[in-house]
């Protein structure tokens, strides 16, 4: 199923103004289709991408010349395009939506991401002039149990990096990931976006791209730093990476694939898979899982929530919270087990 003019428009926006990450655009576009496939089907209405363009062109037309005082003679006209019913929804029609959804028995953090997923888009859409109003107002989210994010012991995380090889280029440069991944709890799309640059060996630090295109810099520790140089140092010698960087190449990408290019984020998981795989750890172990287990171990060891907070590049202190829940369980545990009047017999 394609997009039409108006999602890939509210795309655009995510991209250019709001700086979402491309994975992150392509999963509200995902849910966007789902959303456009149902109406398609509930309405009756065979898809155009013509129609639907010279639809969304007509909606622009009219939200840019109307005035506070004039009729949306538009919004009258019947649904015979996607755009137009998706411009006149009322919260009936979302709710129509997210009981289609619920038949697919979808999990509750997937409904609320797709309700969110419509919250801004319709909140994009009203605000442009595109929309009627915004039905999402008069929708709530499903309340969602509160998660706590998994994180793996300091011993297994010894023995993950233990395991790429070092006597080739490419089992330097896993070594040197991994370590980079738990050294500074870069999220994956954050270390494969590394540039040759944003290496700064005397000051043993990395400067990182979050989201939203802030920047931020991050320590690198002295295990993760040696990992990286060498790394470096015996990809300069082998023809395949020999011309990657130099003073010519800032920009050239830090982890580069087998053919010089940069690394993807799903090369980055299939590596990590095949040295869970290799020393019997746990397969649902991800990059992410490395992000959780450097916020823990750092939290655990008497880190403060703020520096944890900016190393992390979050924006808000409340999503660094939830490391605190996990920690305070771990203390709680550890005190039932240890202490002998914690619990009755």
């Amino acid at each position: 199923m394609s997009s039409i003019a108006m999602t890939e428009a509210f795309q655009s926006y995510l991209a250019d103004e709001r700086h979402f990450s491309p994975y992150t655009a392509r999963c509200y576009g995902a849910d966007l289709r789902q959303f456009i496939e149902h109406l398609t089907t509930d309405f009756g209405i065979e898809l155009s991408a013509d129609k639907e363009r010279e639809a969304f062109q007509k909606r622009c037309e009219w939200a840019a010349s109307r005035t506070a005082t004039s009729s949306p003679i538009v919004a009258t006209l019947p649904p015979q395009t996607v755009t137009q019913v998706i411009c006149q929804a009322s919260a009936d029609v979302i709710r129509k939506f997210l009981g289609f959804l619920g038949e697919q028995e979808y999990s509750t953090a997937t409904m609320a991401r797709k309700i969110a997923t419509l919250r801004s888009f319709y909140k994009w859409a009203d605000r442009r002039g595109f929309a009627d109003g915004n039905p999402m107002t008069l929708i709530r989210t499903p309340r969602q149990g509160k998660r706590l994010p998994k994180a793996i012991t300091i011993e297994q995380v010894e023995k993950l990096l233990a395991a790429p090889g070092d006597a080739d280029t490419l089992g330097r440069r896993d070594r040197a990931m991994l370590e980079t991944l738990y050294s500074t709890g870069l999220r994956v799309s954050e270390l494969v976006g590394l540039n040759y640059e944003d290496l700064d060996v005397p000051g043993e630090s990395l400067r990182v791209r979050g989201k939203g295109r802030k920047e931020r810099i991050v320590p690198l520790g002295s295990h993760a730093l040696e990992a990286v140089q060498r790394y470096m140092t015996m990809a300069r010698s082998d023809p395949r990476f020999s011309g990657s960087w130099g003073e010519a190449k800032p920009t050239a990408p830090l982890f580069v694939n087998k053919h010089g290019g940069r690394l993807s984020s799903r090369s980055v998981r299939r590596k990590l898979d095949k040295y869970l795989k290799a020393v019997g750890l746990d397969p649902t172990i991800s990059p992410h899982t490395l992000r959780h287990s450097f916020a823990t171990h750092l939290l655990d060891n008497g880190a403060d929530l703020r520096s944890v907070q900016e190393l992390l590049g979050h924006q808000s202190l409340s999503t660094t919270q939830v490391y605190t829940h996990l920690t305070t369980q771990r203390m709680a545990d550890a005190y039932n087990k240890a202490h002998p009047r914690a619990q009755a017999s």
